[in-house]
């Protein structure tokens, strides 16, 4: 079975970067994974200064579109770290927040599918086509958090 999922709203929309599950990473608070994401695009960048402003967003939509306006120049190395610095974040997430940790471990060894219809990168896309590797992060943290979970109750034997 595949599970879908895209609207915070909606079943399994505490795996959308858009949930109200906040992170600290580095000793910085981040309200939300979209935050921190669109935030990074712009580290060491010379328009590193809207990065206050992402984080400071009343929400993670307008996060969304901070990050995403076209005239605001970012990092160099943005094609190649992003999916790292997205991996990073929601492990971090689901390592913060015990109540949606145990909603990815359920899951099993479903198929995790970001049911985006304009995203062909991180989800799925309109047609299904698309490389869903938000989905395969999470599939990724679930495996990974198994494997700590795992090596935690080895050494409480």
């Amino acid at each position: 079975m595949t599970i879908y999922f895209y609207k915070v709203w909606q079943p399994y929309g505490c795996f959308s970067n858009f949930s109200l599950h906040p992170i600290e990473i580095q000793n910085t608070y981040w309200p939300t994974v979209e935050h921190y994401y669109q935030a990074q695009k712009f580290v060491g960048s010379e328009d590193e200064a809207i990065i206050p402003l992402i984080q400071a967003a009343a929400t993670p939509e307008e996060a969304a579109a901070l990050g995403r306006c076209s005239t605001n120049r970012l990092r160099l190395d943005w094609e190649l770290v992003k999916t790292q610095v997205m991996r990073e974040a929601v492990l971090k997430k689901f390592l913060t927040h015990l109540e949606i940790r145990e909603v990815l471990l359920v899951t099993g060894n479903e198929i995790l599918v970001e049911n985006s219809p304009t995203d062909y990168f991180w989800g799925c896309g309109m047609d299904k086509s698309g490389e869903n590797h938000l989905g395969k992060i999470l599939m990724s943290v679930r495996e990974e958090i198994r494997q700590l979970l795992s090596l935690s109750i080895r050494r409480l034997a």
